[in-house]
């Protein structure tokens, strides 16, 4: 039998399963502490500085700075105003930068030497590091510190998502990979309830990152991914952890013997890596567009988000609904992309495409004082975004086969984080116009869902293992049907010309 045939037989969701998957999804939690932290822990309160007390080149003392707003923040502390506040912008990159190396790093590795040591060894070095951003000394050893949390979340958080994908069988890989994206919004409204309670920024820092710790115990006994294991070609073992899992979800002793193949052992085939992407025909253009469409989502993402503590009112407030707006994006994903005349392709292209527009409508409203505000349409953005950047994710996994997959989802995850990287800046751009971030995120936004069209369907689509696979002509003809029935209708014209 082949692997889908086998998780039919153990059970494609299972409630073993479904105790590792919630393990998963909540370790997404933890993710969106450590991505949205410098949020908080960075505000810049209100201040006012003695004029006496200001040097030539624009830099202050603390004597003469006088912060008007009660909070703990590492401006506060080390004092990042004037000419030292763009340390703060610096840090949040930093991260990013961080998560951009990770990605390149560990995402390829853990195609070579399995997701699970790699998963965990990320989780362990970016709780440990976490714990060092909350007792760094000075502003340098926090910036270095988020760096490593960062490099750690990249080895670590898209292994995770392709776990959530891989215990399973493929016709619940939307769901898993909606209810994951899903849950990081639920945390950054938590993350805002969070910073409400605990207002000390090292004591917000310590807080947020303690899930990590409870987390990492409870994954390191989680199995391989036996889809790995069978597309390296160590079938025996992927045998007995789909046997286990049919014994842990009630199923008894089920005798699982998959069908061996020339493509899963032959060595040749088990050593993709990143070269493959841009040299493979089939991958390489698909590879540059989903590049593109990761920057675009992950800059407009978390510009928007990012955007929230340059609101006026309540900055805990904006945290939070930043996040709760996109809880209805994840239904209609579900709804959208299960649906045969819209797919994985047009609804991502579509959210996307939308999401600029709403960006560009920002810019003809008032701010606010009215339900048709600039706020309710960044907010309106940043629903349908979250949507995009939720299908991109799950359609992704599915454009790559399983060799590969990591690799695949690792480079482009690392175009998205450009993005990020770029993101904390976006809305300083306001010093030039009021309009120019969101200027940045409507362009981005149409012109990444217009690229997408280029992309084929996967919708109820055989998902490929190997690179051999991949290339057959049998899995061309089943995945791009429109393309072969072209060529097809050539052929039958040109050889009806011929018997003229």
């Amino acid at each position: 039998m082949d692997l889908e045939e086998a998780f039919q037989v153990v059970g494609e969701f299972g409630r073993h399963q479904k105790r590792m998957i919630t393990i998963l999804v909540f370790l997404q939690i933890y993710m969106a502490f450590q991505s949205m932290l410098i949020i908080l822990v960075g505000a810049v309160p209100e201040y006012h500085v003695e004029p006496f007390t200001e040097g030539v080149d624009g830099d202050v003392t603390q004597h003469g700075v006088k912060f008007t707003e009660d909070i703990s923040s590492i401006v506060t502390e080390w004092y990042l105003i004037k000419h030292q506040a763009y340390k703060v912008n610096l840090a949040g990159s930093l991260f990013f930068a961080g998560v951009l190396i990770g990605n390149v790093l560990f995402g390829p590795l853990s195609d070579k030497i399995g997701r699970k040591p790699v998963f965990l060894t990320g989780l362990f070095f970016e709780v440990l590091f976490g714990y060092g951003t909350a007792l760094a000394p000075s502003y340098e050893l926090f910036a270095v510190s988020r760096l490593l949390v960062g490099l750690m979340n990249g080895g670590m958080a898209l292994v995770c998502f392709v776990l959530t994908q891989e215990y399973v069988g493929k016709s619940y890989w939307a769901m898993t990979g909606t209810l994951t994206n899903m849950t990081f919004a639920v945390g950054i409204a938590l993350f805002g309830a969070l910073g409400y309670y605990v207002r000390p920024w090292r004591n917000l820092a310590t807080v947020a990152n303690c899930p990590g710790l409870l987390l990492f115990l409870l994954c390191v006994n989680l199995p391989e991914s036996p889809r790995w294991l069978y597309s390296r070609g160590h079938t025996k073992q992927a045998e007995d952890i789909l046997q286990y899992f049919a014994v842990r979800n009630g199923k008894g002793r089920i005798l699982v013997k998959l069908r061996r193949t020339a493509n899963t052992s032959s060595p040749d085939s088990s050593s993709p890596g990143v070269f493959h992407l841009f040299t493979h025909p089939i991958l390489r253009w698909r590879t540059v567009v989903l590049m593109y469409v990761w920057y675009a989502c992950s800059l407009v993402y978390y510009g928007l988000t990012l955007n929230a503590s340059e609101e006026k009112g309540n900055r805990y407030l904006n945290v939070a609904m930043y996040g709760l707006v996109e809880l209805p994006a994840y239904p209609l994903c579900m709804y959208f992309i299960n649906k045969q005349w819209a797919g994985r392709r047009k609804s991502m292209a579509n959210f996307l495409a939308f999401a600029g527009v709403s960006c560009l409508l920002t810019m003809v409203v008032p701010v606010s004082g009215s339900l048709l505000s600039a706020t309710s349409l960044a907010l309106v953005g940043k629903l349908l975004v979250s949507a995009a950047f939720n299908i991109a994710y799950v359609y992704t996994s599915e454009l790559y086969p399983t060799v590969i997959r990591n690799a695949g989802l690792g480079v482009c995850s690392m175009s998205g984080r450009v993005g990020g990287i770029l993101a904390p800046f976006v809305p300083s751009l306001k010093s030039l116009h009021t309009s120019m971030p969101f200027i940045v995120f409507c362009l981005s936004g149409i012109s990444a869902g217009f690229l997408g069209l280029l992309l084929p369907e996967t919708l109820n689509k055989p998902s490929a293992e190997t690179l051999d696979e991949l290339s057959s002509p049998t899995y061309q003809r089943i995945l791009e049907p429109q393309v072969h029935l072209l060529e097809d209708k050539h052929l039958v014209d040109h050889n009806g010309a011929d018997s003229d």
